[in-house]
């Protein structure tokens, strides 16, 4: 005869359904540790529950960021949690491969032959770019002060930049001069430079891939209008190319626009590795020409963790699963698969821009062609359409979708914009819902208008 042995009638968090548990029956601590442990699946799925009312990631048309990653990814990244990226004696090999990478994309951006350049991992393109602003700000006041000139009074010019350049201006006491846009345009215009460089110009941002329109300024043409103020008042100003975006497209979809260490006036390049990189979040690259433009003074010898390590970030520890990532997915994908997935992108954002002219009161800004796979425009007749851009998005955002609308920067502030991120992960058919969704929203829109004033300012963008 069998034995049954009864178990207790008071069972614990673990032998219980998760929702049945005592944790699941209070609302969740926000203000002090709990006193003591719960079970692992009960918090998991606690909190796994909670995270369903953030966006979902797919339907996010406003971030540049990776959204999608295979499952080589997934594993290389759980597997490397513990590798500390800064500590390159404990983790050599993280440190090669960090190298490897660097190395790859001086020859993809055309750095002198020889090994001339140099580089380093960041957690992004904006602390990528604050480094290559420091540099410049270095090397001017080294040079200044060798002739014998005031170097008290840097400035940098650019035209429509991400906030990352006004971080940098404002914590390393540079004068930010943003250039304002033209008429008609959509980033700085090389002639534009005249009136604003001088012999306190640092150097000169060109955006491979305008965060508001994700157009290519013409860097080519600013490095030689650059040239000519060189030939007429003799102030040898840098270029930093702000290719976040951009410098891992260009490579791939428009090998004929010159943009990179072809150039001799471009000095460093940065650029996110987790944008059209493709890695995960958390990593970004910034590649000097030649060494001797990365200044020793801000290169730290640090002895740590058992040796002797030079470092430049305004980071410290920090993961290396990225990095890891990034090579992961060099090897992986190599030059052709790049090309392949951003050409698959760039093929539905002209899709979606053909898509979004049909439909009616909008203009395109930018229809996908020659530079980031997207799509911008503004509504041809603001005043007359009785719904604005805002109210689009509001709508869209009913059906999950996050497309933003936002000003154009000086002096094209009155100018408001939607624009459309296509990322590897989105496809075809999600875009063509998309569409079938913003065609009924402006159907609804023009018959029960919300009598908000097509031209209220609102915030709308924040990335």
């Amino acid at each position: 005869m069998a034995l049954h042995e009864m178990k207790d009638a008071h069972a614990t968090d673990a032998e219980t359904d998760v929702f049945a548990s005592a944790l699941s029956g209070q609302v969740l601590p926000k203000h002090r540790m709990p006193d003591d442990h719960s079970p692992t699946e009960v918090v998991y799925e606690l909190l796994r529950n909670e995270l369903l009312l953030d966006g979902n990631a797919a339907q996010n048309l406003a971030t540049f960021c990776t959204t999608w990653s295979d499952d080589g990814v997934h594993r290389l990244m759980n597997m490397c949690l513990d590798k500390n990226m800064i500590d390159k004696d404990e983790y050599p090999q993280t440190a090669e491969i960090e190298a490897r990478c660097v190395s790859i994309l001086a020859d993809l951006w055309n750095a002198p032959t020889g090994g001339a350049a140099t580089g380093c991992s960041t957690t992004g393109s904006s602390e990528a770019a604050m480094l290559g602003g420091l540099a410049l700000k270095w090397r001017w006041r080294t040079r200044r002060r060798a002739e014998g000139l005031p170097a008290d009074r840097p400035n940098l010019v650019c035209g429509p930049v991400q906030v990352c350049w006004e971080k940098f201006a404002r914590y390393f006491d540079v004068e930010l001069r943003q250039v304002p846009l033209e008429p008609g345009a959509t980033g700085l215009r090389p002639h534009q430079l005249a009136e604003y460089v001088d012999e306190n110009t640092i150097g000169v941002v060109a955006i491979l891939g305008v965060t508001y329109t994700c157009v290519y300024e013409p860097v080519a043409e600013i490095a030689a209008e650059l040239d000519r103020i060189q030939a007429e008042h003799g102030w040898d100003v840098p270029v930093h190319v702000d290719a976040a975006s951009g410098g891992f497209v260009a490579p791939f979809l428009h090998p004929d626009v010159v943009w990179d260490f072809t150039l001799p006036r471009v000095a460093s390049v940065n650029a996110s590795g987790h944008k059209y990189g493709l890695a995960p979040l958390g990593v970004g690259w910034i590649v000097w020409r030649t060494a001797d433009l990365l200044p020793d003074e801000l290169v730290f010898d640090v002895d740590y963790l058992g040796g002797d390590m030079p470092t430049f970030a305004l980071n410290f520890s920090r993961p290396g699963g990225e990095v890891i990532a990034q090579y992961y997915l060099f090897l992986r994908l190599g030059r052709g698969g790049y090309r392949r997935v951003h050409q698959a992108c760039a093929d539905t954002a002209r899709y979606l821009a053909r898509e979004i002219d049909a439909i009616g009161p909008f203009t395109l800004l930018y229809d996908g062609e020659g530079a980031l796979p997207a799509v911008s425009y503004t509504l041809t007749d603001p005043v007359g359409a009785g719904f604005s851009l805002y109210d689009l998005s509001d709508r869209l955002r009913a059906r999950g979708w996050q497309v933003p609308s936002y000003p154009l920067p000086a002096d094209r502030g009155d100018t408001v914009i939607q624009r459309v991120l296509i990322r590897h992960g989105v496809t075809r058919d999600q875009i063509a819902l998309l569409v079938a969704d913003i065609g009924r929203a402006v159907e609804q829109l023009r018959a029960a208008p919300h009598g908000v004033s097509a031209v209220a300012p609102r915030s709308g963008f924040h990335h």
